[in-house]
């Protein structure tokens, strides 16, 4: 008779002295024959948990190795209340019986299976550099020297030489660039593989009389033997004598959108 009496003393004391049991929610992986019911069922889940947390699976298809997400859950202790429960989880009451709406809430027996619920995470005030970052990059913009803004794609550093409507550094024609025009300030040889023809540009660091001073928008309508990578050559009016003073320039090229 002792020997019984002592042997329940130490059960209920094992029961009273368990640990609360909280259990992180984690992906089951369906086998064969299996529901959702009976998922629910092996796991002391209320009805429906598992549909709450897999809103897209059909509970009636269910498909062998679909990974299904399993809610948070907590298993009670004996003796213990929702109240107690609540400052464990760190869960309002309200919402643990809005959660487990089967569970009688004055009457909790030790190992029922609490569902909690799903923690929303809370959207973030957006800081000032959130702001910025959300913004569309700013187009690169160049100020000529009237004043105009113009966007460009990307910069040269080359090196210019000029050139005169001869025909003898024309390649035999006078005063025409290759696609046939005239010749006129504003015209550039270009390597096509670095500046593609019909490209417009803005150039700047060249200093020389009969060109605009400061920069110019010109057009790369030419091309040339010697004129490779990165160098272009200028069109200046005037006799060869004269445009060959012209020499050798290093100038900022902003290739235009």
């Amino acid at each position: 008779m002792k020997k019984s009496i002592l042997t329940g003393l130490l059960t209920l004391t094992a029961c009273m002295g368990t640990a609360a049991s909280a259990s992180a929610s984690e992906a089951y992986t369906v086998k064969e024959n299996d529901t959702l019911w009976k998922v629910e069922k092996n796991h002391k889940l209320p009805f429906a948990a598992v549909q709450k947390m897999n809103p897209a699976i059909d509970p009636k298809n269910l498909h062998i190795g679909t990974k299904l997400r399993m809610p948070e859950t907590y298993t009670v202790v004996e003796g213990e209340s929702l109240q107690d429960i609540s400052k464990k989880v760190n869960i309002p009451v309200k919402e643990l019986q809005s959660t487990n709406p089967n569970v009688n809430s004055s009457n909790i027996q030790g190992g029922t299976v609490l569902v909690l619920p799903q923690k929303t995470k809370v959207a973030k005030p957006k800081t000032k550099m959130d702001n910025t970052s959300t913004k569309a990059p700013s187009t690169p913009v160049v100020k000529t020297v009237d004043g105009k803004k113009l966007t460009y794609k990307r910069t040269l550093s080359s090196r210019a030489t000029a050139y005169s409507a001869a025909p003898e550094e024309n390649g035999g024609y006078t005063g025409i660039d290759y696609y046939g025009n005239e010749l006129k300030v504003g015209t550039i040889a270009v390597d096509p593989d670095v500046i593609p023809l019909g490209s417009k540009v803005y150039i700047t660091g060249y200093s020389f009389p009969g060109l605009p001073e400061g920069g110019m928008v010109a057009q790369a309508t030419d091309i040339g033997g010697a004129i490779k990578n990165n160098r272009i050559d200028i069109f200046v009016p005037g006799s060869p004598a004269h445009v060959n003073k012209f020499g050798v320039q290093n100038v900022k090229i902003y290739v235009l959108k």
